[in-house]
């Protein structure tokens, strides 16, 4: 075997994309599968297609044999470093053999093949396939596969369809990423589907004995997906069996492999004992992600992992779609827009910003971001609005048709969206490269029957970006008069230049409803009256803008309070008063309504408003405004909450969901008021999880001593429930005590830090629950989490890296927690043998 020279980490560009020149069609794997000794024999079937060398990867792999054609390979004829294998001078078609051991049992990344609780599964987006043996682990490399099995447990399960135990075949050509395996002792919840070209498909989602009793809903979930797909895209699935299978220990959410779906155990489990709302909610939109991800991620995939956004993007957007259908519009648009403030754009303001399509990356991992996934999710919608329903449709066809079985680029795909529209959307693709979050200035002149709207874009620099191009905006934009009637309707301007200006003529001044239903992922600058607000806040047929309009109302004041006085004007809590009993409105709207913004959504305005933000004094304006509107409200709230009661079986659909939405927020109004006397009786009749956690929150937040301890006595047998019940404590404890209960928590018998879960829910429950705790002036906070970063990192990067996000607005604070944080960004960057992972979003942190 010749010698190799190790690669050293280097930083992948874009432009150096390059056909490999040696390709596999064929894989043919057999697993003998043992806790510390896996065996892996891989059989390749190879082509030539350029001129050079072969080089595989592969990591953590002992390897036993090596062939091609049948004869065993020189030691001169191949070199392996700890990441690759490269043959050298291999005929233009042939076979090659391999046989390596992995150690399954020992593998704590949860990447590539390894165990939770006694089950072998896979991880292999974005490489983990090179965990399992060697190969060509990129998505470009498209291959069919032919699995074989063998182990003692009673499930085994791999991608396409099974002919015989532990033998799977899938004739769809996929990229490594798509591959996956599980085998352990399972049950199944079983259905079947029946698609529209007639093919009858087996559906099973298979879970630990125990928990199949929590399946149905997940069940459910897939069955309105795939009818939803061959109804809205016209796509049906094309395997005779559809998998997914609950784990325990996963760090995503859920992996679309071809055929078999690997779920996190709580987007698939859920009972009305066990599960919220939210977690119901959450198993439909991930199952159907999942799903869609067959055709927009599977049948076309992409083409390198720059263009990871083509297909997260592109099948965000479409499970966003289904929410809505199934849940809503209005209360879905505003949930995501919801999440994509307070992920995205804060990404885009600081450090970590990058293109949506980035230009190049250390490690892959770091880039399964809010920009790849909801920013991406965006464009698709603002696509959507620029070339009409009409036009998507068409493009989508085209796509589907022209790149099915291609790994495909973001070209590729607006490529389509101009053949079919006649559009030139050259302009369009500089949302996918360049960074930031652009501000859109609007301006309103009214004079002599003429009103004039003036319209500005800024894109602002980012990190490793200036001088930006002006990107087209769709603006969706209303006209309502002043007694809050519609004088004109919904309308889409496109925004292509720096500047323009709309002109109406109008016997009155109006009131501008505009970035209707948010039709484009812009900050807002917009002057406007009180009164305006109050309009748009009563009256708008847009009910994304009328939710708007209470936000902004909302934010004035905390911001007014926050630099100077903490006085809340009648006219702003009487607006809220009606709005809260307005009998008319959708409950789960209201519910949303009456949610402040957020500690990081008002330290993050304050630092764009050029103001530092405390965190300490955030919190206590935001407590002193609840308990404003609590005292406005305090006559009608006990009839408010009877008349959010949902008689009958619990039903997880978003009609009584959005009472119990309501209703709880309404209980924690009410708690400030009677100090948890509501929400004790609340907690004692409560049926379902969705009630008992509210109040559970509510007693919480009174400081009532015994509720922890009887929520663990209850639920202590369950693992789901009780990362509520760490991440819960933590959020809702004074922020004075709330590093110290973090810390006392880590010592709990219950937690273990290698579960993600477990670990996500503490660590979440203090970072992201609990600014004002994490932001302690005395910098506890920030040791804190940088002590078990630097724990996690030995042994989970992927895990490590997202959760270091938590530092990635430290330049907006003042000096002296600046300097606390840098120095834990300092204190890890300068430890030795730090993940590569990790190492890099140290890196760009401390560059900003």
């Amino acid at each position: 075997m010749r010698d190799a020279t190790p690669q050293q980490d280097q930083t992948v560009y874009l432009k150096d994309y390059a056909p490999v020149p040696v390709t596999v069609t064929h894989v043919d794997l057999r697993f003998r599968l043992a806790p510390m000794a896996t065996v892996v024999s891989a059989r390749l079937t190879c082509k030539r297609q350029g001129s050079g060398n072969m080089v595989l990867n592969g990591e953590m792999l002992t390897l036993k044999g090596i062939s091609i054609d049948g004869e065993t390979l020189n030691a001169d004829a191949y070199a392996t470093t700890d990441t690759t294998l490269t043959l050298y001078d291999v005929p233009d078609a042939f076979t090659l053999e391999t046989e390596v051991e992995i150690a399954p049992q020992a593998n704590k990344a949860l990447s590539g093949l390894y165990m939770s609780g006694g089950m072998y599964c896979t991880q292999c987006e974005a490489e983990g396939f090179r965990r399992i043996t060697y190969m060509l682990d990129r998505p470009d490399v498209m291959a069919t596969y032919d699995v074989t099995i063998t182990s003692d447990l009673p499930v085994l399960l791999s991608n396409g369809d099974e002919s015989s135990r532990g033998k799977w075949h899938d004739p769809w050509p996929k990229p490594t990423y798509l591959f996956a395996l599980v085998a352990g002792d399972l049950v199944a919840t079983s259905d079947s589907f029946t698609t529209s070209e007639g093919r009858d498909v087996v559906l099973n989602v298979w879970v630990r004995p125990g928990d199949e009793t929590r399946t149905e809903y997940a069940m459910d979930s897939l069955k309105r997906s795939m009818e939803w797909d061959e109804r809205v895209y016209g796509r049906a699935y094309d395997l005779s069996v559809f998998n997914i299978v609950a784990v325990d220990d996963f760090n995503m959410g859920a992996m679309e492999n071809k055929g078999l779906n690997i779920f996190n155990s709580k987007y698939v489990l859920a009972s009305s004992d066990t599960a919220t709302d939210a977690d119901f909610a959450n198993i439909e939109r991930i199952v159907a992600h999942e799903y869609f991800h067959n055709w927009t991620g599977n049948r076309i995939t992409c083409r390198d992992w720059f263009q990871l956004c083509l297909k997260e993007g592109l099948t965000v957007f479409r499970d966003q779609q289904f929410s809505q259908d199934e849940r809503g519009f209005a209360t879905q648009r505003i949930g995501d827009v919801l999440s994509l403030r307070a992920r995205q754009f804060r990404e885009d303001a600081g450090p970590l910003a990058h293109p949506v399509r980035p230009e190049s990356f250390v490690e892959i991992n770091n880039f399964y971001t809010a920009t790849i996934y909801e920013k991406g999710a965006e464009l698709i919608g603002m696509l959507h609005r620029i070339v009409g329903s009409e036009g998507y449709s068409k493009g989508c066809a085209l796509y589907f048709e022209r790149h099915d079985g291609d790994a495909a680029t973001i070209e590729d795909w607006l490529a389509c969206f101009e053949e079919a529209t006649g559009r030139d959307l050259t302009q369009f693709k500089l949302w996918y490269t360049q960074a930031g979050t652009p501000r859109l200035i609007v301006t309103e002149h009214f004079n002599d029957g003429t009103y004039r709207i003036d319209l500005e874009q800024i894109v602002p620099d980012t990190p490793g970006q200036t001088g930006k191009k002006p990107m087209p905006i769709p603006i969706a934009f209303g006209l309502l008069d002043r007694d809050g009637m519609e004088i004109r309707k919904t309308e889409v301007h496109v925004l292509t230049d720096r500047t323009d200006s709309l002109s109406f003529d109008l016997s009155e001044r109006p009131v501008l409803s505009i970035l209707r239903g948010f039709s484009a992922p812009v900050i807002l600058e917009l002057e406007r009256s009180d009164a305006d607000r109050l309009t748009l806040l009563a009256h708008d047929t847009d009910p994304f803008n009328r939710w708007e309009a209470g936000r902004v109302l909302a934010k004035d004041r905390l911001m007014h309070a926050i630099t100077e006085d903490a006085n809340f004007d009648d006219a702003w809590l009487d607006a809220v008063a009606k709005l809260a009993t307005d009998a008319f409105a959708d409950p789960a709207f209201r519910a949303l309504a009456l949610a402040l913004p957020s500690q990081d959504d008002m330290a993050q305005s304050l630092h764009t408003a050029g103001i530092v933000p405390d965190p300490d004094r955030i919190y206590a304006v935001r407590r002193a405004a609840q308990l404003a509107i609590a005292t406005r409200l305090q006559a009608e709230l006990p009839q408010l909450r009877i008349a959010m009661a949902t008689p009958g079986p619990y039903d997880p659909k978003a009609q009584d969901a959005g009472k119990r939405a309501l209703a709880g927020k309404l209980l924690g109004f009410q708690t400030f008021l009677d100090g948890g006397a509501a929400a004790r009786a609340a907690y004692d009749a409560a049926d379902n999880m969705t009630d008992r956690m509210a109040a559970f929150v509510c007693l919480l937040d009174a400081g009532d001593p015994d509720i922890a301890a009887r929520f663990e006595e209850e639920w202590r047998h369950d693992r789901l429930v009780m990362d509520k019940w760490f991440m819960a404590q933590i959020a809702n404890t004074p922020p004075r005590d709330a590093v110290h209960l973090a810390d006392d928590l880590t010592r709990h018998d219950d937690f273990d830090a290698s579960n993600p879960n477990r670990f996500r829910a503490l660590i979440g429950g203090l970072t992201a629950g609990n600014p004002a705790g994490f932001h302690n002036p005395n910098g506890k906070g920030y040791e804190f989490l940088a002590d078990w970063l630097l724990y996690l990192d030995k042994s989970n990067p992927q895990m490590t890296a997202r959760l270091s996000t938590a530092f990635d607005g430290w330049k907006r604070y003042d000096a002296d927690r600046q300097d606390l944080m840098r120095a834990q960004l300092e204190r890890m960057a300068a430890t030795p043998d730090l993940s590569r992972d990790l190492s890099e979003m140290l890196d760009r942190m401390l560059k900003s």
